[in-house]
């Protein structure tokens, strides 16, 4: 009985595995990816990114309840909720667990984890993984973020080091908005996305 465990848990991770290596992220430059689609929030309002965007950017980052990385950057994501709402962004979290929805990522788990954090932007159901299919996101936490136009100009990593981030000495989205926002090049605007896998459904 462990051997068949063992060996379902292992068909399970290379599905997993196979599904993130088929998935391309969005280029940088590229609009928003299904912005007027309608997702639920755990406010129980429909959100799209169209609408969520303001003249000033959009940032959408992919999380979830779980992830040991999304736990560590918690307050790493409280200060960027902040940051983007002192400067007027726009911003949406989004939840694609499809396989664990009827668990820890369920709308109800989403709602307690969202209150417990007091998440003060929208906390979206991603229904089948599809934005994040569209985005090509294939971890959490992982950030894009688009400027007034909805072009896409930073993705990745908040900060350099996710897996200590009172470590971290460089604020790779904080210098994004910050160059976005005073017309600079964003340097880098591509940078790794480290963390759990988006765990999509079969």
């Amino acid at each position: 009985m462990k051997r068949l465990l063992l060996a379902a848990t292992a068909t399970l991770f290379s599905f997993y595995s196979i599904a993130q290596n088929n998935i391309t992220s969005i280029d940088i430059g590229s609009d928003i990816p299904m912005s007027s689609t309608t997702m639920t929030s755990v406010s129980k309002d429909g959100v799209s990114l169209a609408n969520a965007k303001t003249d000033k950017g959009l940032l959408v980052m992919f999380s979830c309840n779980t992830c040991p990385y999304v736990i560590k950057s918690q307050e790493r994501t409280k200060e960027m909720i902040d940051y983007a709402m002192k400067h007027n962004i726009g911003m949406v979290i989004v939840n694609s667990n499809e396989a664990k929805r009827d668990g820890d990522d369920s709308y109800k788990a989403m709602a307690k984890y969202a209150k417990k954090q007091s998440y003060k932007v929208p906390y979206v159901v991603d229904e089948n993984s599809e934005l994040a299919n569209a985005f090509g996101a294939t971890r959490t936490p992982e950030v894009f973020l688009f400027n007034g136009e909805g072009i896409l100009i930073y993705k990745g990593a908040m900060e350099d080091n996710p897996v200590n981030p009172s470590e971290s000495e460089s604020m790779y989205l904080k210098d994004a908005i910050d160059n976005m926002l005073s017309g600079k090049t964003v340097d880098p605007n591509s940078t790794k996305s480290i963390g759990c896998t988006i765990k999509r459904a079969s």
